[in-house]
């Protein structure tokens, strides 16, 4: 597969939704997307809270399971 092709098929997998914030809430991933290396976009910024998140509810889902059968 050439490289524009794998572009365009990782693009083709990316859902694009509209997301309503306070202006202050805005500032404040602004301010953080400013003070790391690179200069990171909100789309990132976002992307990576939100892969946080999910792994700690998976984590702590996960222990909680665990500790149900004991």
């Amino acid at each position: 597969m050439t490289t524009k092709a794998a572009h365009k098929d990782s693009r083709a997998r990316l859902e694009r939704f509209t997301v309503r914030l306070p202006a202050e809430m805005v500032e404040a991933i602004d301010a953080e997307c400013s003070r790391r290396a690179g200069n990171v976009s909100r789309n990132t910024w976002l992307t990576e809270a939100v892969q946080e998140k999910l792994a700690r509810n998976g984590a702590a889902s996960q222990s909680t399971s665990a500790g149900e059968g004991a």
